[in-house]
């Protein structure tokens, strides 16, 4: 097994990595920019490096700067957690020749699936149905207005190397779908340096239905349930739960199989994620493939009772899974909310500064991912989630019952945090239901 191993992330993620490399007796190796310089996976790891100024660019975006902290703190193995370079197929690449084992999937597998436009082929390669879509990149507004027509409205603009919501704008007619085209352009040419786009039909008041499978070097794919992420503002997660109200034994087993085909199409090796949308019919489709852990992968691991970061070392270092399709046993329900240093009330506006005061809920069956502590300064620089609260139960109304009580005992004084919205979520009917989220934030905002 590895013996050192380097986490090229920040905040809870890097947290979280270092607590199961210390578990498996492996030293932990962290980077941190100035402005990180007293966080949390700092004061966890074994040993820390400096890697630069507080701007991504210049620290955990600087890939030659991250293989040189590799480098001198002789670190066998780079986990990327998500975000910054966890999908950058050229960072992947860099590794393997720096003799640094990526822990992730291929270069080619990263690549193939972070073209949304190829992964599209690909799938329908491996006959799991898509959204109806152009057929390609789309070049022009007019070239967008006819594949608009032949679709039908509503039609949704995605940039081709997308992700997180950017470049992605719904269009309801044609004079809409002409001015959104320029802004998703300059938008998806800001955040990837990308400007390509292509269209699909837009699914009115679809589920967010995501499948978490694992990958090893021999063959051998395994799914381990779905995720329900419907809850979203602006294409970013909120609430995310395990098992889905809406998927019955019948469609999880459907929509896993499509997710292991098409994991197997793309010779794939690693942890993953497939998502789908689901309309009112429980017709499926697929629309990306995140290749890495995502966020809300606790909600999987408290039903399923596998630790995925485990895995995905394991994996990295050539040994087979742990366990079989038919060992894979889900039991009760999870759910995680996140918790983001923002102003829901004020379209969610950041939230910088000191934590005077920090008390994190406790208790059976109720984790927190986080690097929050009492005294920390938020930065303005990164993202702003700030840790998960996951809760588990026998059912999903237990699992709920016990995070409405976490987030009432979760204190975080000195900023504003989502944590008042989520107790409102979790008290809605709907909600409660597992039913239509359509208009959810709508009312709770």
């Amino acid at each position: 097994m590895f013996s050192r191993i380097l986490v090229a992330n920040r905040g809870e993620i890097a947290v979280r990595v270092i607590r199961t490399l210390k578990e498996m007796g492996i030293t932990s190796l962290a980077v941190f920019s100035e402005a990180d310089r007293d966080a949390l996976h700092v004061r966890l790891a074994d040993e820390a490096i400096c890697i630069g100024p507080p701007a991504p660019s210049e620290s955990y975006l600087n890939m030659a700067r991250i293989i040189s902290a590799a480098e001198v703190l002789d670190a066998e193995a780079i986990h990327p957690g998500y975000g910054f370079l966890a999908e950058n197929a050229h960072f992947a690449e860099v590794c393997e020749s720096c003799n640094i084992t990526f822990i992730g999937p291929s270069p080619q597998s990263i690549r193939q699936m972070g073209d949304k436009v190829e992964a599209r082929k690909t799938v329908l390669q491996a006959n799991v149905p898509v959204i109806p879509g152009s057929k390609g990149i789309v070049e022009t507004p007019e070239e967008a207005l006819k594949v608009a027509h032949s679709l039908g409205y509503p039609v949704i603009i995605k940039a081709q190397a997308g992700g997180g919501g950017k470049g992605m704008r719904i269009a309801h007619n044609d004079g809409k779908l002409v001015s959104l085209f320029h802004t998703a352009q300059r938008e998806a040419e800001a955040s990837f340096g990308n400007p390509s786009l292509y269209l699909e039909k837009y699914i009115i008041n679809p589920r967010h239905i995501e499948v978490q499978i694992l990958a090893d070097t021999q063959g051998n794919v395994i799914h381990l349930g779905e995720r329900d992420c419907s809850i979203q503002r602006r294409y970013q997660k909120l609430i995310e739960e395990s098992p889905s109200p809406l998927v019955s034994e019948e469609l999880r087993k459907k929509i896993g199989e499509a997710a292991v085909e098409i994991v197997r199409t793309i010779d794939y090796h690693g942890a993953g994620t497939v998502e789908f949308l689901v309309d009112g019919e429980g017709n499926f489709y697929f629309i990306e493939m995140n290749t890495r852990l995502q966020v809300e992968h606790p909600v999987t691991e408290m039903v399923t009772g596998i630790d995925l970061v485990k895995e995905q070392v394991n994996i990295a270092y050539g040994l087979p899974l742990s366990i079989t399709q038919e060992e894979v046993d889900l039991k009760g329900w999870a759910i995680e909310c996140r918790i983001n240093a923002e102003q829901p009330e004020k379209d969610f506006l950041p939230s910088t500064g000191k934590i005077t005061f920090f008390v994190a809920p406790g208790g059976p069956f109720t984790r927190i991912d986080s690097h929050m502590y009492a005294g920390y300064n938020v930065p303005p620089f990164y993202d702003s989630l700030l840790g998960k609260v996951i809760t588990w139960g026998k059912t999903r109304e237990e699992a709920i019952g016990r995070m409405r009580r976490a987030l009432m005992e979760f204190t975080i004084e000195g900023i504003f945090t989502t944590i008042p919205l989520h107790i409102r979520i979790l008290n809605d009917l709907d909600f409660q239901k597992g039913k239509d989220y359509s208009t959810l934030l709508e009312r709770v905002l």
